[in-house]
């Protein structure tokens, strides 16, 4: 596959962006590197992204911080059982010149119309809000009525679930999650950095973080990635990982047959690409490695297989099932292209 590889200077001005920001971040949040990282590696490819933990972690002030560092605007939607598609998107209202005397309605824009939305906690809110804000995320705009809005760019939506409670919640289906690049978990602190949080969020105001890139420098840098080169054999190695996930079909191992009910689609494979071309200029490198696949395997396919019902009781879970396909899919191009089984798989 002939590329044109990216300019040093373009590589450098995104290896910078990602390190002013990740300095900014920490003035305020505390560890979380590998989150930080995913998110923007999701911010930079035009993604969206799904956060998962339990309360207290400090997923919306990691958010909030993200735009204010960004010099974004930020929006927050507590999403809530009785929430409807018109408080998010926005609706007319009739308006009355009282010099004219003329009625005509006005488009009321709702908090979809900021740079970076929190959608906070939306496993609480009903199917129809839900696939409101995905359409929004998908389309890029939203439609009231027979008029279509169009919504800013950047548009990055982050979406918090909260796993320890499913009563009075609606679930994500598994076809909407798919809407999202990335699923990620926000795990709990180490000792030392919830001894710096206690020491921190005690004392005096927290500093504020500086805004480092505008709109349309975020803009500028998301369609730098898209020309990162990759190799033909990277490509084919993605392909085999999302493949090796569809239950059933030739080639697949037998555990995933065992233990899955649903694999990933195709959109796996694209974003698999996308955010490693990334994640590897955002380290200073101009072109994609393996690493870069294999590292964000996880948050691009947990969120797209399904592990079946007797599978999940007896313990097993999504990114195990995905380690245990890394472990078993040749790294090399020469041992991955004789490899009867992958021989299989590239031709069905």
């Amino acid at each position: 596959m002939t590329t044109t590889p990216l300019e040093p200077a373009t590589v450098e001005r995104l290896h910078e962006a990602h390190d002013r920001i990740f300095d900014q971040l920490s003035r305020v949040i505390v560890g979380q590197r590998q989150v930080v990282d995913e998110l923007l590696i999701c911010l930079f490819s035009r993604g969206h992204c799904l956060l998962e933990g339990v309360p207290g972690l400090a997923k919306t002030l990691l958010v909030s911080t993200l735009a204010k560092s960004l010099d974004l605007s930020f929006s927050r939607i507590q999403f809530t059982p009785d929430l409807m598609p018109a408080d998010i998107v926005g609706t007319d209202v009739l308006e009355e010149d009282r010099e004219t005397g003329v009625r005509r309605f006005r488009f009321l824009e709702g908090p979809l119309f900021a740079n970076v939305v929190l959608a906070d906690e939306i496993n609480r809110t009903p199917p129809k809000t839900q696939a409101a804000l995905l359409e929004a995320m998908q389309e890029r705009q939203v439609s009231v009525g027979r008029v279509r809005h169009k919504l800013v760019d950047p548009f990055f939506v982050l979406a918090t679930q909260n796993p320890i409670e499913q009563e009075g919640t609606y679930p994500l289906p598994e076809a909407q999650q798919d809407r999202f690049m990335f699923k990620v978990f926000v795990r709990y602190p180490t000792f030392d950095e919830e001894f710096e949080i206690a020491r921190r969020t005690t004392g005096g105001p927290l500093e504020e973080p500086r805004p480092v890139l505008a709109a349309h420098d975020i803009l500028a840098l998301q369609a730098a990635v898209r020309e990162v080169p990759i190799s033909d054999h990277l490509v084919r190695y993605a392909l085999a990982l999302v493949r090796q996930t569809r239950r059933g079909e030739r080639g697949v191992p037998e555990f995933v047959s065992d233990q899955l009910a649903w694999g990933a689609g195709p959109r796996a494979v694209q974003f698999l690409i996308v955010g490693a071309k990334t994640r590897a200029v955002l380290q200073g490198r101009s072109h994609v490695s393996l690493d870069d696949v294999q590292a964000l395997a996880a948050p691009v396919l947990r969120h797209r297989i399904v592990v079946g019902f007797a599978a999940e009781s007896e313990g097993v879970t999504p990114d195990g099932i995905i380690e245990r396909i890394i472990e078993t899919t040749p790294a090399r191009e020469d041992e991955l292209s004789r490899d009867a089984r992958f021989q299989t798989i590239f031709a069905s």
